[in-house]
């Protein structure tokens, strides 16, 4: 059985690059050690492979079906293999040990997550809500909230979501109509609907515990109206809550999550005779979108790990492939009748592996160095170290959620290349894994989403100070790259001039005073500057390897070389056609097309 994930590259980037052993130095990890988290990152392996992995095309082929009654039928190996799940106490691990937790450090709870991610994407999306949910209640939410909810979730009994867009408004969130009203009991009645609901609907647990974005009179209008409500499926006492399940989203991937339509208050469960779903509120009236944030943001690193995920069990499949099956000569074998050659062999062959190599393993370090800005983030002492480390970690976020998507998408391409004709079909599985990870550069905000929020948001916050800190980070790569010559020196002169670049494109764009022209391509400098970083992060690892001899240590060098060489020097034309302020998309007349 072929691994779907490197264990070896995860133990360096974990212990080798990021010290993540040094973390038990702090008092919220004190009682962990190497050995703890050995035996997690072991277990989490053993359980995907044996319980995750064997389901994923049944879960792909035999969808969830919504029966006439309004339940959800689906295959049992999910409910068997979640089950294993909670009953390791995995979804528990980074909560507190008050609550049942391991206190694990977010770094090596990600990388734990990545096995499942990589293995089984659609049963892997129940659990990934439910701690995200949990986190947020656990957060913002009150004692009898945490209690009520928190707990129940983090044993395995209840699942959670987060119910944000509607059919209408997609993700402009200051056009939902979903309403909420206040019963001066403690509780509120909502009504609306919810679309595109991931695990909205299920028969998996006793309860499904749904994060709900709605509008109480007088918030005013737009965003600034919203507040959030847990809205269960089941209330405390037992009875169903007006929650109903209308219809079930058919997507091309991640077929064994079911997607759903979901109408609150509409009468079909009606409670105490009233209309409207019974919610209660999380933290304050009209703050709703701030607390949310807490979870998208949480979701966003999470979906960028899933793409790495699937791009990386792609290129371990194609991998595997390519050493194995046998197909042509060498360009220079003249006799017909030699033994044809592995695909390995094949120098264009090799430029895909690289390709995808560089694109999986640089993800991979972008995802969990921005796992540990939140362990630093959550755990230091210094406030000054805290509040750099949040600005950078906003400032990383739409990058770690948006590059993995595309550019982890495109090693899913590849990986089908490797497969030639074989791999468009079903009979093998890195067709599934494109499908899976097409996703991911919709969900939780889109490529457009993204470079709007890392352009116009993100790059100029506090007077460009995430800015500048990132460039701290890289001249700090920079100069010890520079001091180790060789590659590396000729490398981090690359990385320090295409960094400047990106500064005085991004002083130009904000030099015009109008913002239309300023953010018209913002997916281009998303995808200029998700590069840089990516280069960053292979500069990091080249440092990391230097000294250090064997297979794996050359691969890593290789990897690196390949992104400079081939990847890095396309930033160059993006950031000449960002300089030019060109109008092109700004210029074209809807009538035109």
């Amino acid at each position: 059985m072929t691994d779907v994930l490197s264990r070896r590259d995860l133990d360096f980037l974990l212990y080798e690059w990021l010290d993540v052993e040094s973390l038990t130095a702090r008092k919220r990890f004190a009682e962990h050690s190497k050995d703890t988290f050995d035996a997690v990152l072991d277990l989490c392996a053993d359980i995907a492979h044996k319980h995750f992995e064997p389901h994923n095309k049944l879960s792909d082929s035999v969808e969830p079906k919504m029966r006439p009654d309004g339940t959800v039928e689906m295959i049992d190996e999910v409910k068997a293999a979640l089950d294993i799940y909670a009953a390791a106490g995995l979804i528990a691990g980074q909560f507190d040990e008050s609550l049942g937790g391991m206190q694990l450090p977010t770094t090596v709870a990600r990388g734990a997550m990545a096995w499942f991610q990589a293995a089984n994407a659609s049963t892997s999306a129940y659990p990934f809500l439910t701690m995200a949910n949990a986190n947020l209640i656990a957060t913002y939410g009150t004692s009898t909230q945490i209690d009520d909810y928190v707990r129940p979730m983090l044993e395995g009994r209840y699942f959670g979501t987060m119910c944000l867009s509607e059919p209408q408004a997609g993700s402009s969130l200051a056009d939902i109509t979903t309403r909420a009203v206040n019963r001066g009991d403690g509780s509120y009645r909502i009504s609306g609907t919810k679309m595109w609901i991931s695990a909205g609907d299920h028969e998996l647990t006793e309860n499904i515990v749904h994060l709900v974005l709605a509008k109480v009179a007088g918030g005013g209008a737009g965003v600034k109206g919203i507040s959030l409500f847990i809205v269960p499926k089941v209330l405390p006492d037992g009875i169903r809550n007006d929650v109903t399940l209308v219809g079930l989203n058919h997507k091309m991937g991640n077929r064994g999550t079911t997607n759903t339509l979901l109408e609150f208050g509409d009468g079909t469960h009606s409670v105490a005779g009233e209309s409207g779903a019974v919610g209660y509120l999380v933290g304050e009236e009209h703050r709703g979108l701030s607390y949310m944030f807490h979870m998208m943001n949480e979701a966003r690193i999470g979906v960028g790990f899933l793409a790495i995920s699937l791009g990386y069990v792609g290129y371990m499949k194609s991998l595997e492939y390519a050493k194995v099956r046998t197909q042509g000569r060498p360009l220079g074998a003249k006799d017909p009748s030699s033994p044809p050659v592995a695909l390995i062999e094949h120098a264009d062959v090799r430029r895909m592996l690289l390709a995808q190599k560089s694109y999986v393993e640089g993800a991979l370090a972008l995802g969990l160095y921005c796992s540990r800005l939140v362990d630093e983030q959550d755990t230091t002492e210094d406030d000054r170290l805290r509040a750099d480390t949040t600005l950078l970690l906003d400032l990383l976020t739409p990058i770690a959620k948006s590059w993995p998507s595309q550019w982890c998408l495109e090693a899913n391409n590849l990986a089908i290349q490797v497969h030639g004709g074989y791999g468009y079909t079903r009979d093998y599985d890195v067709e599934q894994y494109y499908r899976d990870n097409r996703l991911n550069p919709i969900h939780e905000g889109t490529h457009g989403i993204q470079g709007l929020d890392l352009l116009g948001r993100k790059v100029t916050m506090h007077g460009g100070a995430a800015l500048e800190l990132l460039g701290s980070r890289i001249a700090d790569t920079v100069q010890r790259a520079l001091e180790l010559g060789s590659d590396a020196a000729q490398y981090s002169v690359q990385l320090e001039t295409s960094w400047s670049d990106v500064l005085a494109v991004t002083a130009t764009l904000w030099s015009t005073g109008e913002p239309d022209v300023a953010l018209a391509n913002s997916s281009v400098y998303l995808e200029a500057m998700g590069h840089i970083v990516i280069a960053w992060m292979w500069l990091e690892q080249l440092t990391a390897v230097h000294g250090k001899s064997g297979h794996f240590y050359d691969g890593k060098r290789q990897a690196a070389r390949y992104f400079f060489v081939y990847e890095l020097p396309k930033v160059a034309p993006q950031l000449d056609l960002l300089s030019s302020l060109d109008r092109t998309t700004l210029d074209m007349d809807p009538a035109w097309f």
